[in-house]
C-alpha cells in the first residue's frame, strides 16, 4: 500500500514539473498534415529557423518518432543530446533556436521505433518535461501525418495548445486527406491558425515560366470552404531539397524569393495568433463583475464540522462569498471521489474552488493544490463551514499550528 501512495506522489509531481515546464512556453502551435509526403518537416523546421532569425526564443520540438526529420533537416543528424543533472539539453542553432528529437536520443539513427500508444505519451511526456526548454515564446511541434497517437497525446498534455498549422500540397487527394486534420482539431476545439499550399507551382530557372505541376489553389480553396485562414504558398524549389539533404535550412541559404513566402507565411501566421489573443481577451473582458469578485471556499467536513485531518473527510462544504456584497451567496455540500494524491487538486480545481480551509494538510500536499491555483489556508479550528467563512474574510479567524504538516 505505501509503495502504491509513493508512486501516486511521484506521479503526481511530475505533473506538477510538468506544469510548471508548460508556464515558461508562451505559445505552443502544432504543424500537421493529412498524409506525408507534402513537405510537413521542411515547412516546420524553415517556419522554426526564420522566427528565431526574427528574434522569438524558439522551440522545434519533433514528436515523428516513426521517421524523426528534424535532425537531418538541421544538419544534427550525426549528434546527440546530452544532460545535465536530471535534464536534457536540447541542441541549440543560432541563439534562439532550441531542437528536441527522438532522433538525438538514439544510438543508431536507423534504428526502428516500435511503440503502442501509451509508450508514445510517457515519451511526449519526458520530451517537454525532462528537457530543459527554458523560456519559449513559442514551441513549434511537428507531427507525424494523420491523426493519431502522436497527435492526440500532445493535444492531451499541452491542454490548450495556440493552434495549428496544416500543411497540403495543391492536387485534390492531398487537400482530401487534410480535411481530416481540420476536422481533428474542430473536435478537439483547437484553433486552426492557417493552411499553407506547399510545392505550389515551379518557376523554370531557364525561361521563369510559371508551370503548376500539381495544380494550383487547393489549399486556398479548402481553406475558404471551411472558413479558416489561408496564410500562403510556397513553391516547389529544388534548392529547398539540396538544403534540407545537406542540413541546411532553406531560408538561410536558399533563393530569397522562396525565402519570402516563408516570412510571408510567418507574418500571416503572428497576425492570425495576436487576433486570436484579442478575441479571448475580448471574452475574458466580458466576464461579469459578480463573477470576479466570487471566491469560491472549501472546508473539509467530518460530521458537519470542519475535518482536522483533510484526508479523513466525509464531504466538502463548497462556499461561494461574494467580496462586492460582503455576503455567503451560495452553499453546497459534495461527497469527494476516493482520496489519492493529486485526485483532490484536479477535482476540486474543475469545481473552481479557490481556497482551501483546513485543520491540516502534508507540505506535499499543499504544493499539489498550489500548482492547480488553489491557496491553502491551515490552522483553521473546528466550526461550522459558514462561519468559518464569514470569521476568515473578516480577519477574525484564528488559526492554530497545522494539524497534519507530514
Amino acid at each position: 500500500m505505501a509503495c502504491n501512495v509513493n508512486e501516486n506522489l511521484d506521479s503526481a509531481l511530475e505533473s506538477i514539473e510538468l506544469e510548471n515546464q508548460l508556464a515558461r512556453i508562451s505559445k505552443t502551435i502544432l504543424v500537421m498534415s493529412g498524409k506525408g509526403g507534402v513537405g510537413k518537416s521542411t515547412t516546420a523546421a524553415n517556419l522554426a529557423v526564420m522566427m528565431s532569425l526574427s528574434g522569438y526564443t524558439v522551440g522545434l520540438l519533433d514528436i515523428d518518432f516513426h521517421g524523426p526529420s528534424i535532425p537531418k533537416l538541421l544538419g544534427m543528424e550525426n549528434k546527440k543530446a546530452d544532460m545535465k543533472g536530471e535534464k536534457l539539453i536540447p541542441l541549440v542553432m543560432g541563439d534562439t533556436l532550441k531542437v528536441m528529437s527522438l532522433g538525438l536520443l538514439l544510438q543508431n539513427q536507423d534504428d526502428a521505433v516500435i511503440w503502442r500508444g501509451p509508450m508514445k505519451m510517457g515519451a511526449i511526456q519526458q520530451l517537454l518535461r525532462d528537457v530543459d526548454w527554458g523560456d519559449l515564446d513559442y514551441l513549434i511541434v511537428d507531427c507525424p501525418p494523420g491523426t493519431g497517437d502522436e497527435p492526440l497525446s500532445i493535444v492531451q498534455i499541452l491542454k490548450k495548445p495556440t493552434g495549428a498549422l496544416i500543411v497540403t500540397q495543391p492536387q485534390d487527394l492531398s487537400v482530401a486527406d487534410v480535411k481530416r486534420s481540420v476536422k481533428f482539431c474542430e473536435k478537439l476545439e483547437i484553433p486552426v491558425l492557417g493552411v499553407i499550399e506547399n510545392m505550389s507551382g515551379f518557376i523554370c530557372p531557364h525561361c521563369n515560366e510559371h508551370i503548376d505541376i500539381f495544380k494550383s489553389g487547393g489549399g486556398k480553396n479548402m481553406a475558404e470552404s471551411f472558413k479558416i485562414p489561408f496564410l500562403g504558398k510556397i513553391p516547389l524549389d529544388p534548392e529547398i531539397v539540396t538544403a534540407s539533404d545537406e542540413g541546411k535550412p532553406f531560408v538561410y541559404f536558399g533563393k530569397k524569393e522562396t525565402a519570402d513566402c516563408f516570412q510571408k507565411i510567418i507574418d500571416n501566421m503572428l497576425e492570425v495568433v495576436e487576433m486570436n489573443n484579442k478575441d479571448e481577451q475580448k471574452s475574458e473582458n466580458n466576464t461579469t463583475d459578480s463573477e470576479k469578485s466570487v471566491t469560491k471556499f472549501a472546508i473539509p467536513l467530518a460530521n458537519n464540522e470542519l475535518c482536522m485531518h483533510f484526508g479523513h473527510c466525509e464531504q466538502f462544504a463548497i462556499i461561494d462569498y461574494d467580496e462586492n456584497e460582503k455576503k455567503i451567496v451560495n452553499s453546497d455540500l459534495q461527497t469527494p471521489p476516493p482520496h489519492e494524491p493529486g485526485v483532490l487538486p484536479k477535482w476540486l480545481g474543475e469545481l473552481g474552488v479557490n481556497t482551501i480551509l483546513a485543520g491540516g494538510m502534508g507540505s506535499r500536499a499543499q504544493q499539489l493544490f498550489a500548482s492547480n491555483g488553489i491557496s491553502v489556508v491551515t490552522g483553521a479550528p473546528v466550526g461550522k463551514a459558514e462561519d468559518l467563512v464569514k470569521a476568515y474574510v473578516g480577519g477574525n479567524m484564528e488559526t492554530g499550528i497545522n494539524a497534519c504538516d507530514h
